[in-house]
């Protein structure tokens, strides 16, 4: 067994958060030590804690059509690291679901990228992601338009969700702009290459 798997059954045990979890925890998480393309996302929702699946839900149905990928090629660890900021549902809040929970990310998330590929592009999916990984304080927006400051280590995208409709709409720049870019970007990192 490979130190990523020993890992990934590590991380899908995890109860630290047990007592906070409406639901209970289920860890939900995907990579592997070829992964070359990583996706750090939110939080399960109710819909993939139930399923197990991450990102089995409109929003990842959104997310795979961004990004060009088949589902086979989505699910596949060998090829992609789904890492969210928080590895179990949070439970709803007023207006939503909680945000993630805080603990997951510095628990888990350095030593889960450190047996991923050296060389990998890593899609920061969503204001929580960006802010770990690019400095609070920055407008997503702003964040997702300057995409290109980001490479070739990342690509900070909006969260996926219904509410990225609307967004969209306002923001037409991204479809025409930054999708493209976007998919060749992928399709790089899944065939181990880069133009940077």
């Amino acid at each position: 067994m490979s130190q990523a798997d020993v890992l990934l059954q590590e991380v899908q045990s995890c109860t630290v958060c047990a007592s906070t979890l409406p639901a209970g925890p289920r860890p939900v998480v995907q990579f592997s030590g070829r992964s070359r393309l990583v996706i750090i996302g939110q939080a399960p929702g109710s819909r993939v804690h139930a399923s197990g699946v991450p990102w089995n839900d409109r929003s990842g149905e959104r997310l795979r059509d961004w990004t060009g990928l088949t589902a086979a090629e989505f699910y596949d660890p060998t090829k992609v690291a789904l890492i969210p900021m928080g590895f179990c549902y949070p439970g709803a809040g007023k207006s939503g679901d909680l945000p993630p929970r805080r603990e997951c990310a510095p628990l888990w998330h350095d030593r889960i990228l450190e047996v991923l590929p050296a060389r990998r592009l890593t899609l920061l999916v969503g204001g929580y992601a960006q802010a770990r990984y690019l400095g609070k304080g920055q407008a997503l927006t702003k964040t997702v338009k300057n995409f290109a400051r980001h490479r070739p280590d990342f690509f900070p995208l909006p969260h996926p969700s219904w509410r990225s409709a609307i967004w969209m709409r306002r923001n037409p720049w991204f479809e025409a702009e930054v999708l493209p870019e976007l998919q060749q970007a992928v399709r790089e990192a899944m065939s181990g290459g880069s133009k940077e």
